[in-house]
């Protein structure tokens, strides 16, 4: 399905706020309601809402700590990358995981409570033998700008 210009400003106006009514919606995108929704809907069937959830203020609920991890795995066949995904894939606080070109494999990122919760994530993962080479770990200090929304009307101008 090919989306037209209509079909990206509704895009673009549910990831900014998920909770808007199709009243509103409609009135923002140029269309009355009842084909507002129906391109909703198909925007769902299609794949292309995959769902809505609401943004946490972590901040509000007490100190985490972010931390970014270059991952380097020894071997590059299929099963080692395979062996390593299905690893991490089962530790909670990983909450991005990036197959990358360069000087490593992964970009990592994780959010734990602590130093300590973090490298006995690490200690862990290396122990488990699942082809980590060498990790590089970044400890965020500030994120000034963190944004949720992708700027689709720039990707995907009509």
């Amino acid at each position: 399905m090919k989306l037209d210009r209509i079909d990206i400003k509704i895009l673009h106006e549910l990831q900014k706020n998920g909770r808007i009514t199709n009243v509103e919606l409609a009135e923002l995108v140029n269309l009355s309601p009842s084909p507002c929704l129906m391109r909703v809907k198909r925007l769902q069937a299609e794949g292309y809402i995959e769902g809505y959830a609401a943004q946490i203020n972590v901040r509000k609920l007490g100190q985490t700590l972010t931390v970014f991890t270059e991952v380097t795995l020894k071997n590059h066949r299929q099963i080692d990358f395979a062996r390593f995904l299905s690893a991490v894939d089962k530790v909670d606080q990983l909450i991005e995981c990036h197959l990358v070109s360069g000087g490593y494999d992964y970009m990592l990122k994780f959010v734990t409570a602590s130093i300590g919760e973090y490298q006995t994530i690490m200690e862990r993962l290396t122990d488990m033998d699942i082809g980590i080479d060498k990790y590089f770990s970044f400890v965020v200090l500030k994120s000034p700008i963190v944004r949720s929304q992708m700027p689709l009307t720039s990707l995907f101008p009509a």
